[in-house]
């Protein structure tokens, strides 16, 4: 397990029509803030400020095809030459993240292929390295690179 201290919050925010609405600085667009995006959001923050991952490389919420499925995943970063290098999901802080969190970033994974996989619930996250199409977990993330 990666232990991760996100950064204090400085998000934008706005009441919208009852709904509590963030800025989201890499889609450029207001979001409902729910607890997945909370969660999505503090780590975007701590993947910038703490790590030092280039905003600019990380793409969020975009679809991808699973077979005749079309899915989302929640966060990709590229490495500097552009590549899908490292794959995020975010669940809500109440979802234990199991087998069944796993296996779908798994096969999320064989749509777009990364080096990396991350997974969390805010409170929790489990990240693997992924050599020769073999999951190895890790126990943090690697430096940009």
């Amino acid at each position: 397990m990666i232990k991760i201290a996100f950064p204090e919050p400085s998000f934008r925010t706005r009441n919208q029509f009852g709904n509590m609405e963030l800025f989201d600085e890499i889609r450029k667009t207001w979001v409902r803030i729910t607890p997945e995006e909370w969660v999505r959001q503090n780590f975007i923050q701590w993947l910038i400020q703490v790590m030092k991952y280039p905003s600019a490389m990380i793409a969020v919420e975009k679809e991808l095809s699973l077979g005749e499925l079309k899915k989302r995943f929640d966060l990709l970063i590229y490495n500097s030459q552009h590549n899908p290098w490292m794959m995020i999901e975010c669940k809500a802080p109440e979802v234990e993240l199991t087998e069944k969190t796993i296996m779908q970033i798994l096969r999320y994974n064989m749509s777009v292929p990364v080096s990396y996989l991350v997974i969390t619930n805010g409170h929790y996250c489990y990240a693997a390295s992924i050599i020769e199409g073999r999951a190895e977990w890790i126990n943090e993330l690697p430096a940009f690179a």
